[in-house]
């Protein structure tokens, strides 16, 4: 475990022995930018000396192949090299020594085709340039691996279900005698590898779709490549959307759809923008149907549109969500451990997490990626009682649902089973639900899916508490109210 990752606000684990065992969270969904009366935010410059291997994110000013090539241009013409690009949305992933390449790779690209640039991180890329002499990243050993085979059918319960109270409060259980979810639905999960072998998920792993982003953001499908090596948190996530119903352990939400490993952490823990383009934009080539997304986009918690770097690496991250949203991937998120009020920002002293953190003042045109980003389902965690988690975020018009996040049973490496707790737990959640509701809406798109998730939520009043703000329709902590598996097999089925 590397101490790094306790410093990150992140899954909150159940147990002491649990407790500093992953950095990954969550965020909100879409915010307007900052009024002219709000504070700018305070500038975090990224000193980008000679001789430093630095990666940057390049828009070209128009979304196809043809800008795409100029900007490539650009880039070798400034000293860089191009790591990879995404013409269908404009995006190249650089990486450069100069430090003036962020000034030269725009005054040299033609037809003024950069539309920004930014460094995607504040620290040397420590994974080198792929194709490069670099060392590679280290993986685990590939175990085995299903291509997601249609799994024979279980035992009307598995052993452990009686521990998860969360498919109750949200009515898995119920929805499961309707159906366990169709074989033709694919769930990203964009995290920290799948364990493969383990006994609850080895039926539902699709490995032909899965791949890692972790290499500098370029996907690599080699199979040892998108299992976990450092955090169990991609296989607990795994275990709630699509543990089997097979006699083992427990059940998950939708256990008979697949699942696809997109590895998007480092093994230091860090989801840098260019590993999360490289994620969406997979599972939008892949055709999945659903992506989790339990984590924020490393280093800053809060990406400000009023700094280039910022700002750059954001739009880049936006892009790659729109295109998966057109390619049919419908995507929920995490709301975020720092009990913080996304409807109103001010302050933030855990950015840039990679290297020394600053005090900076915030304002609403800073958002939590991808999760603050338009299209995202976002989702705040809940206790037993069905209270908000105290560490959870908040926010009226950000929080579209809330699901159970503390003390969540799931599935872990090695075969084994963990209690953890978080924003990030909760997320999985909503993800199944949007997998149940792909299995009775197959035509449906990925904005009828979330209005369908909205729509269907058991509302859920605020308690006593200031912070709660809005309707029992719709408010600060619940959203829409609390994530229903029955009403997505049931209701409008067909």
């Amino acid at each position: 475990m590397s101490p790094r990752l306790s410093r990150r606000p992140a899954t909150l684990a159940a147990t002491a022995a649990l407790a500093l065992t992953t950095s990954l969270l969550g965020a909100g969904l879409a915010q307007a930018s900052p009024a002219a009366d709000q504070p700018t935010s305070t500038p975090v410059p990224i000193a980008t000396p000679d001789g430093m291997l630095m990666s940057y994110l390049l828009n070209a000013k128009h979304a196809n192949p043809g800008q795409t090539r100029l900007v490539e241009r650009a880039v070798r013409a400034a000293g860089g090299t191009v790591v990879q690009s995404w013409p269908e949305i404009g995006v190249v992933v650089a990486h450069s020594t100069r430090s003036a390449f962020r000034a030269d790779v725009v005054r040299l690209a033609e037809g003024h085709a950069v539309e920004s640039v930014g460094a995607t991180r504040t620290v040397a890329v420590k994974e080198g340039t792929p194709g490069s002499s670099a060392p590679a990243a280290r993986h685990a050993s590939a175990g085995q691996m299903s291509t997601g085979d249609a799994q024979d059918a279980g035992p009307a319960t598995d052993p452990r279900e009686s521990e998860q109270w969360d498919m109750a409060m949200i009515k898995a259980d119920r929805a499961h005698q309707v159906t366990d979810g169709s074989r033709r639905v694919l769930v990203g999960v964009l995290d920290s590898g799948i364990d493969a072998s383990h006994p609850d998920l080895k039926a539902n792993i699709d490995a032909a779709d899965s791949a890692s982003c972790i290499d500098a953001g370029k996907p690599d499908t080699t199979p040892s490549s998108w299992l976990p090596t450092t955090s169990g948190h991609g296989t607990h996530v795994a275990g709630t959307i699509a543990a089997a119903r097979n006699g083992i352990g427990i059940v998950g939400v939708a256990p008979n759809v697949r699942l696809a490993s997109v590895k998007v952490v480092s093994d230091d823990g860090y989801i840098y923008p260019e590993y999360a383009v490289c994620g969406f934009m997979w599972a939008g080539l892949k055709h999945m149907d659903v992506t989790n997304n339990s984590y924020y986009v490393d280093p800053f918690q809060f990406y400000c549109d009023d700094q280039p770097d910022q700002a750059a690496a954001m739009e880049a991250v936006r892009r790659a969500v729109a295109w998966s949203e057109k390619q049919g991937v419908v995507s929920a998120a995490a709301a975020g451990n720092s009990n913080y009020d996304l409807a109103h920002k001010t302050t933030d002293t855990t950015s840039p997490d990679d290297s020394t953190p600053v005090a900076r003042t915030i304002n609403n045109g800073c958002h939590d990626i991808p999760t603050e980003l338009p299209g995202v389902a976002t989702v705040s965690a809940l206790t037993q009682t069905t209270d908000k988690a105290s560490y959870s975020n908040f926010g009226e018009g950000v929080i579209d649902v809330a699901a159970p996040g503390s003390r969540i049973l799931s599935t872990w490496p090695g075969g084994g089973y963990a209690l953890l707790s978080g924003t990030s737990m909760a997320s999985p959640h909503v993800a199944g639900v949007l997998a149940l509701l792909k299995t009775t809406h197959p035509e449906a798109t990925p904005a009828q899916l979330i209005a369908m998730l909205r729509g269907e939520a058991d509302d859920h009043a605020c308690p006593t508490d200031t912070r709660c703000t809005g309707s029992t329709d719709d408010n600060a902590f619940y959203g829409e109210g609390i994530a229903d598996a029955l009403d997505a097999v049931t209701a409008h089925a067909g």
